[in-house]
């Protein structure tokens, strides 16, 4: 009987692929982007000093969102990144999906984050 793979399996499987292909530099930090079915987070990360410059969440107490995990939170947290890596002085970034496909969420995301100015 062959394995099959499930659909967690699937997004760690892409995500290890992407993650071999892209890095964040000083110059060019890595947007990384986590969803899961009630949330969604952002963080800005440099790998080559391991620090991560700016991050936001649904989970955050100041979002005030009424549900994390829908399209509408998705644009706030890419709004609040894409404001919170300006004032890190980031302007471009290395787009991190995750694994996650670039559909729904994900895209609403990576588009409010392009709206405050962020670039990749």
């Amino acid at each position: 009987m062959a394995n099959k793979m499930t659909r967690k399996d699937a997004t760690r499987k892409r995500h290890r692929r992407v993650r071999g292909k892209l890095s964040g530099t000083t110059e060019r930090p890595r947007l990384a982007v986590y969803r899961s079915l009630k949330h969604i987070s952002a963080q800005v990360i440099d790998d080559v000093t391991h620090k991560t410059l700016a991050s936001a969440s649904s989970t955050e107490k100041g979002m005030s969102l009424k549900h994390g995990g829908n399209i509408d939170a998705a644009q706030a947290i890419g709004k609040a990144i894409g404001e919170r890596a300006k004032k890190a002085g980031v302007a471009t970034v290395v787009f991190d999906r995750g694994g996650n496909l670039y559909h729904g969420r994900i895209k609403a995301l990576a588009d409010a984050a392009r709206e405050t100015g962020l670039t990749f």
